[in-house]
């Protein structure tokens, strides 16, 4: 048994493909089958149906798999213990993060990272919090950026900041003459949401939903970007909720339109997670602290906030 036969057998796991998987591992297909059928016959087990479309491993080769992502995590160790004693920040980290944070907080992120760790590699993707999860879970990316809390005793959470959710409201309106509404004023408005499968769609009808809002069932049109959100009550009226850090991005007349909430006000948590056998811990300690060089004092606090849960 070797370390390459059970990357390849995490490997055809996670992406449930032999020629997936062989290709992310920078071998041919034939080599990864070879190997894992050499580790079947020596364990004298299936570890994979092949039967199936895709792959799926068999219950004792579940099993193994799961001892066999341990046994890597645990092996990758010993190289993270030298680079701690080296002081560097090197390497590569494979981050994921939720669409609603990214294009407001990545870029500055970004570019002060590169500058002050040329020897670190990035890689990110945008994903929902349901796949963040579980490319946690089977080792594709190292981190994710995202709202919590989680809740999932397999995902250790570092809160970063709390983001106030803040309305954007039509002109049209009878709250645009408002300075500050709560929750509770929202209740005869057309809610503009995210589609399915955003935490921050489920986050804004639990704060609409309190309401007793009974026109969130009218609403149809569903999109994965906050700028169509802004679009739609631009020209079709209505209002939705926006994640504070948006604001940057909206002209002085889109600035009219916003009306924060009362206190306590509503706020998402936004956290630095990653599997709770995570071990590139100065990296991701570079990351933090670029993280909140950019964010607003204001926003490291929790005091009198009404953290929504997804």
């Amino acid at each position: 048994m070797t370390l390459v036969q059970l990357e390849y057998i995490v490997a055809v796991d996670t992406y449930r493909s032999f020629v997936s998987a062989a290709d992310k591992c920078f071998v041919t297909q034939p080599t990864l089958s070879m190997q894992v059928q050499k580790l079947e016959e020596f364990l004298n087990v299936k570890i994979f149906d092949r039967s199936k479309q895709p792959i799926i491993p068999t219950e004792i080769g579940a099993q193994i798999i799961a001892q066999a992502r341990i046994v890597l995590q645990e092996n990758k160790k010993i190289k993270e213990i030298i680079s701690s004693q080296q002081q560097d920040v090197l390497g590569e980290l494979k981050i994921g993060i939720i669409p609603t944070i990214a294009p407001y907080l990545l870029p500055q992120v970004i570019s002060s990272m590169l500058e002050k760790y040329p020897d670190l590699k990035l890689l990110i993707w945008e994903y929902t919090t349901e796949d963040i999860i579980h490319h946690l879970k089977t080792g594709v990316i190292d981190c994710g950026i995202l709202a919590t809390p989680l809740v999932d005793q397999n995902i250790s959470e570092m809160p970063l900041y709390y983001e106030n959710f803040v309305s954007y409201i039509s002109k049209n309106s009878k709250l645009f003459k408002k300075k500050a509404i709560d929750a509770d004023d929202l209740e005869d408005e057309n809610i503009w949401l995210l589609n399915e499968g955003h935490c921050m769609r489920s986050q804004v009808l639990n704060i609409c939903r309190s309401t007793k809002n009974n026109r969130l069932q009218s609403l149809t049109y569903n999109t994965g970007s906050v700028e169509t959100l802004i679009r739609m009550v631009d020209v079709n009226n209505g209002a939705t909720l926006l994640p504070e850090l948006a604001l940057a991005e909206l002209s002085v007349k889109q600035l009219n339109k916003v009306r924060y909430f009362k206190s306590p006000e509503p706020v998402r948590e936004i956290s630095l997670v990653t599997h709770k056998n995570f071990i590139k811990k100065r990296m991701l300690n570079a990351l933090r602290e670029e993280i909140l060089a950019v964010i607003p004092k204001a926003m490291k606090q929790r005091k009198k906030k009404d953290v929504i849960g997804i």
